[in-house]
């Protein structure tokens, strides 16, 4: 992937908040996202409060390949594998078996990260969770040099209108992130969310957003 100066000099910022438990806003393949390390349970707890949104939530995550994925789950399904291999747009897939570390402490304080697992508030109460493979390199190299998922969540508040592009973000979202990458940079968003496709290890498929 030959990203250009300005992307590469983003991305090392874009890292180095991420690494430190911070909030980044950046584009994706879809729309402008909020994200933070997917493995740092207190990271996680910013974007909720900063969304205003409820915990019970899950959240949509990117990986930059399949073999990271597996890092997370207990077990790929072969139809999540039949479909990345397939896709040209931009999806989401809900994985069985995700590998969560432990949640709140006895005294109600976050657990550290653990990179080896996700943090639990990134999980559904089934043990689900939602990962895309981005399409734009951007993102793909971005998650790539973090080396474990990060967090992708529309960059609005829980409620309001999804931005389709920058402009549209209200500035109590760009106060509250610690870093906003360059706004030059184009990941050919398509300026709307992914699909959300839930698969299951018996080969069931469930459309949830087409």
């Amino acid at each position: 992937m030959d990203l250009g100066n300005i992307q590469k000099s983003e991305i090392d910022s874009a890292v180095e908040v991420l690494r430190k438990g911070g909030l980044i806003l950046y584009p994706t393949d879809t729309v402008w996202g909020i994200g933070c390390d997917a493995t740092s349970p207190q990271a996680v707890a910013k974007v909720f409060a900063l969304k205003r949104r409820s915990d019970s939530k899950s959240l949509v995550l990117l990986a930059d390949s399949l073999d990271m994925v597996a890092r997370y789950v207990r077990e790929i399904p072969e139809m999540a594998v039949q479909l990345v291999e397939v896709n040209d747009k931009p999806m989401t897939i809900i994985y069985p078996g995700a590998l969560s570390g432990p949640g709140p402490l006895q005294d109600g304080t976050l657990p550290p990260a653990d990179r080896n697992c996700l943090a639990f508030n990134t999980v559904a109460e089934d043990g689900t969770v939602g990962i895309r493979i981005p399409m734009s390199d951007f993102c793909k190299v971005l998650v790539r040099r973090l080396g474990r998922p990060l967090v992708s969540t529309s960059a609005n508040i829980s409620g309001e209108r999804t931005p389709s592009k920058f402009t549209e973000i209200s500035e109590e979202i760009k106060s509250g992130v610690d870093y906003v990458t360059d706004t030059s940079i184009d990941c050919e968003s398509t300026g709307k969310p992914s699909s959300i496709i839930k698969v299951g290890l018996d080969y069931t498929v469930k459309i949830i957003r087409e």
